[in-house]
């Protein structure tokens, strides 16, 4: 019974990884594919599409799926067609948020979102209501620094600066870079040719300024 029982676990825990990743690899192609669309299918001369390559080899996504969805997203390969979408709202507290989605369906993610908000407490907003809170940078996160890696927090705070970052910030076992859009694909080389462990890189809006969440109730509607 206990082998059969070990066998189930694995089992069960494969097909949740299974899922995970599956997920990520659909998330990734249709950044991928929305990249090409708006900026052109070459990776050296779309520094968007640049990213989301790097970002999807990073994670494993086979090259062949990667170039299908750059010809799907030029148009040379038919395809469903997902755009991005963004909106903005207010979350419990009148908490700002800016969000960003990939969908085939405006009208449909819009009622979601909508829904959403208002499930928890909050409210959608007029677009450039709370955007211009909100600014567009690159996030490279890092991992073992100081561990199995020869390399220590100096070392990658100095190389990372060098490379174009504007902020570093420290979290219990990682670090996240800050950068300029265009910059993060040459920090991502430069922190790979030092051999830092590269836990995750993306492009996303972050808020100009925070504020702590006193509150259970509005902690628990973001």
């Amino acid at each position: 019974m206990s082998g059969h029982s070990k066998w189930s676990t694995i089992k069960h825990k494969k097909g949740a990884n299974d899922k995970r990743r599956g997920k990520l690899f659909t998330k990734l192609i249709k950044q991928i594919e929305v990249a090409a669309r708006q900026g052109g299918g070459d990776v050296d001369a779309n520094p968007t599409l640049r990213t989301s390559y790097q970002k999807a080899r990073d994670n494993s996504v086979p090259l062949d799926t990667i170039e299908r969805a750059i010809k799907r997203g030029t148009g040379e390969l038919e395809g469903v067609s997902y755009e991005e979408s963004s909106y903005e709202g207010y979350a419990g507290g009148g908490i700002a948020l800016f969000v960003e989605t990939l969908t085939d369906n405006r009208n449909r993610t819009s009622s979601e979102i909508k829904a959403l908000l208002t499930k928890n407490g909050g409210s959608m907003a007029e677009p450039g209501a709370v955007a211009w809170q909100f600014k567009k940078k690159g996030m490279i996160m890092v991992g073992n620094v100081g561990g199995e890696s020869k390399k220590g927090e100096d070392d990658l705070m100095e190389i990372a600066l060098e490379a174009g970052a504007e902020d570093i910030e420290a979290n219990e076992d990682t670090f996240t870079i800050i950068c300029e859009p265009s910059d993060t694909t040459n920090l991502l080389e430069r922190l790979k040719a030092e051999e830092f462990e590269i836990l995750n890189s993306e492009l996303a809006m972050l808020p100009e300024q925070t504020i702590e969440v006193e509150s259970e109730e509005n902690a628990k509607a973001i």
